[in-house]
């Protein structure tokens, strides 16, 4: 089985007896809270929370202690820290970290037998290529290993079956019951209170906020109420009227019959490494002596919570989480099971089941508290992997308001509304269950349901041969085919190898250097806008960024979200079109929650979304003016429509508000105009525009051209871990223009010298092309990371900016990107590399 938690959702009445604790202390000047599930994660919060001072913690199950009967209680324990998202990994090291640290009762709670993958196919032995880069660059120890040494880890391996594999001594093996048993103790010694055989029936609710836990033993009053019940997660959403965006599927876990000649240890009962054979879709452990097969291979099974018995009943014999093993789907995986092992031919699969546990659509965790309901928080989809480190971050942000590693990528808040309806959940849900295993590249988009969001301009962009990639549901053209006559034969050597052209064409470079030569226009759509207005618009904006926002009307201003410790959470821009209104471009849905979470109670600010409502063009190129300016009778000169200004304009039959913006670096405006008029704007301006040679381009373009210039991205080249001044953002924190949040931590960070920088490279060789998370080497040692790259037209090199060590960062500076094992020589660049006077800009 996968690890993951799932304890059940629980209760107890108020007074009584705790099964496996002393009676609760007095009330103490902390919040209440009330955890639902004593799996894993429930049993880490518990712990966490009570470690830093709150010790008034009810952990509320519905099952047995502590083997809840939920998937924690059944999980087969597999640690693999790496992950190609930094945060997983984080979690995962401080999972291991912690774990081994564990006993109970003189039992240790994890072993470091180390992980081995292997590869049967080329393509697969490339990957663990790319995934030894990611170890380096997360700081996980890694190493390629040859048939034969797989063998001798795993003897009973057939050497001839596989290229190679990837050993990660560090990752082994969880036995998550007693993990969580042991924390739950620590935590019941510092107060908290463990009550099993209660199921929550509701979630009490009142002005907004979260009141209690109703159970079918009692109510407990709670200021704050913790989702932790695994794949019951939905139930429990529905109770307190929040959407859990999680689909329960079945994963098949089958044990062999006694192996003949295999010694079985006494303890632990593992002794070699974790093996997977992700080709296949498998995995393996040692029992003693019998293996443990679990598998990914089998058809999609989402399980109906309704199908599922409680704890306690004679249906689930305590373990409603282990459905009945389907034999039949189960036959492909022995067969190649066999295969990698070929002692398993005289063998069999004596038992098995198929065990239950969570999906989400994007395969991430949800975490966080909810906007809907103050003071209900969710733990949810969590794997006994990351376990500790999610409940870690969980009780920094309930204690602290902020999480020492960034969480924006498992915020329960990054979801669309489009991306909450169960026909959704339960296809991507599926989806994310296939690619486990699957070998997937960093820009591979969803392929259903799709389209499923597109801008008012979706009919011209297929016409023009649009190749989309999705965001957030939108479809988001990459490049268009139409321009594949601009292609030169330079473009078409840039990218060479296949991994890195996989979404990837010529056309892109074609399209950048277009845009920075005549004018291009750019569907800017999918930006999330926010009108912002009332009598205290200004002074909570100017509360909530980092920039001065108290400018005249007609102004835009480029800002800064920090949390309370002065990490950035993310930027914008910030367009204020009279006294008390104001337009906000901001990165995310998790930039709308901020928002929300923090306007004032008076009233006197209304924060409303018109994204849906509305559509952008990005018009730019260094005639942008000699498009736009015919179709206008507005003056659009530079000194009559200055840089970073805004303004109402007609375009043709159009009305719109031009922003005298741009993220490629060149002359140009975003043009806003409701839903109903986009079509009509994009044709006006394509009408226009044949005399100028302008087209249409795409993100691929767009984001080589902000790398030109250096213009960062929030979520991928910083995050809450970084500071406004390392990240090459200090300009726009104005310490001066009175509080907002962060302040106090971001003047701090402005007397200190920076540890790290976030640096520009360019690699040395122009046909060397690199895609994002390598490591980068100093001194031929891992030093940093590169964050975004993309192949630069202008210059005719790749441009990576990476995370550096201060020292490393400065201009000059010999460095090398490991691209699939092989260092790419490079050198750290002052920035921006293109137009750094900004006079194509400012035109």
């Amino acid at each position: 089985m996968c690890n993951q938690d799932h304890g059940a959702p629980a209760a107890r009445t108020e007074g009584e007896p705790m099964s496996t604790a002393a009676v609760p202390p007095p009330r103490s000047p902390h919040p209440r809270v009330v955890v639902i599930g004593a799996g894993i994660v429930g049993c880490a919060l518990a712990d966490e929370l009570t470690s830093r001072g709150w010790h008034d913690v009810t952990v509320l199950e519905q099952g047995p202690l502590f083997a809840t009967g939920g998937s924690s209680s059944h999980a087969p324990g597999l640690v693999f820290a790496t992950n190609p998202s930094p945060t997983m990994t984080a979690f995962a090291n401080y999972t291991v970290a912690k774990f081994a640290r564990l006993d109970l009762d003189d039992r240790r709670c994890f072993s470091a037998v180390g992980g081995l993958e292997v590869a049967a196919t080329r393509q697969r032995l490339h990957d663990l290529e790319r995934k030894r880069g990611l170890a380096r660059s997360w700081g996980v120890r890694a190493q390629l290993v040859g048939p034969d040494e797989c063998a001798r880890m795993w003897p009973m391996l057939d050497s001839t079956r596989i290229r190679g594999g990837l050993y990660t001594p560090d990752d082994g093996l969880a036995d998550a019951v007693r993990a969580g048993e042991a924390q739950a103790r620590a935590a019941m010694a510092r107060g908290a209170a463990f009550l099993d055989h209660h199921t929550v029936v509701g979630v009490e609710r009142g002005g907004g906020r979260v009141r209690g836990v109703a159970t079918d033993r009692g109510t407990f009053p709670a200021d704050i109420v913790v989702s932790a019940a695994g794949f019951w997660g939905p139930a429990i959403g529905r109770m307190a009227g929040v959407e859990v965006p999680l689909l329960p599927m079945a994963h098949q876990y089958a044990y062999t019959a006694p192996i003949e000649g295999a010694d079985p240890p006494p303890e632990p009962e593992t002794v070699r490494p974790l093996l997977r054979h992700q080709d296949r879709d498998l995995y393996f452990r040692e029992h003693g002596d019998r293996i443990g097969i679990g598998s990914y291979a089998h058809r999609p099974i989402p399980v109906h919570l309704e199908d599922v018995a409680e704890p306690g009943t004679d249906a689930s014999a305590e373990m409603p989480s282990k459905l009945e093993f389907t034999a039949a789907d189960f036959e492909p995986s022995w067969r190649d099971s066999v295969e990698l092992l070929p002692a398993l031919a005289d063998s069999k699969v004596e038992e098995g089941f198929n065990g239950i546990f969570s999906f989400t659509p994007d395969g991430m965790p949800l975490l966080g508290e909810s906007q809907r309901l103050r003071g209900f928080w969710l733990a949810e989809a969590v794997w006994v992997t990351h376990s500790a480190g999610a409940a870690k971050a969980v009780a920094e942000w309930m204690t602290e308001g902020r999480t020492s590693t960034d969480v924006h990528e498992c915020d329960m808040h990054r979801f669309e509304d489009a991306q909450l309806t169960p026909a959704y959940v339960t296809d991507r849900g599926k989806q994310s269950f296939i690619e486990v295993y699957d070998v997937v590249h960093p820009m591979q988009p969803m392929q259903h349901p799709r389209p499923l969001r597109t801008s008012p301009f979706h009919q011209r962009q297929q016409e023009q041969g649009a190749f989309s990639l999705e965001g957030g549901g939108w479809e988001r053209p990459h490049w268009y085919e139409a321009n594949a006559p601009l292609v030169r034969p330079e473009d078409e050597a840039a990218v060479r190898d296949a991994w890195a052209s996989r979404y990837h064409s010529p056309v892109v470079c074609a399209e950048a250097r277009a845009t920075r030569e005549g004018v291009a226009l750019y569907d800017m759509t999918p930006l999330k806008r926010l009108e912002v207005s009332g009598p205290g618009a200004m002074a909570f904006l100017q509360r909530m960024t980092t920039n001065q926002v108290d400018r005249r009307s007609g102004t835009v201003a480029y800002n800064l979200l920090l949390d309370p410790g002065g990490g950035v959470r993310s930027d914008l821009t910030v367009a204020r079109l009279d006294d008390d209104m104001f337009q906000v471009a901001v990165s995310s849905n998790l930039d709308v929650d901020w928002l929300y979470t923090h306007l004032p109670d008076d009233g006197s600010v209304v924060l409303r979304e018109t994204t849906a409502g509305t559509c952008c063009i990005g018009v730019w190129g260094p005639l942008a003016r000699d498009l736009v300016q015919p179709l206008s009778g507005d003056d659009l000169s530079h000194e009559g429509f200055g840089f970073f200004k805004a303004r109402r304009i007609r375009v043709g039959h159009v009305p719109v508000l031009a922003l005298r913006v741009s993220y490629v670096g060149e002359l140009g405006w975003e043009l806003y105009t409701s839903a109903d008029l986009g079509l009509r704007l994009w044709d006006t301006l394509w009408e226009a525009g044949r005399g100028l040679g302008a087209i249409a381009a795409g993100r691929g373009a767009f984001n080589s051209l902000r790398l030109e210039k250096g213009y960062r991205l929030a979520g991928t080249d910083m995050t809450t871990e970084h500071d406004p001044y390392e990240a090459g953002l200090g300009f726009a924190v104005r310490l001066d223009k009175g509080d907002f949040v962060g302040r106090d931590a971001a003047a701090t960070a402005a007397e200190r010298e920076p540890r790290r920088r976030l640096g520009c490279l360019t690699l040395d060789d122009p046909a060397h092309v690199v895609m994002g998370r390598e490591p980068v080497l100093v001194g031929g040692r891992p030093a940093g990371y590169v964050t975004s790259a993309a192949y630069s037209t202008t210059l005719g090199r790749t441009i990576a900016y990476a995370w550096l060590p201060a020292e490393a960062a400065e201009p000059g500076t010999d460095v090398a990107v490991e691209y699939f094992g092989e260092p790419f020589a490079a050198t750290v660049a002052a920035e921006p590399l293109v137009d750094p006077q900004m006079a194509r800009i400012r035109r």
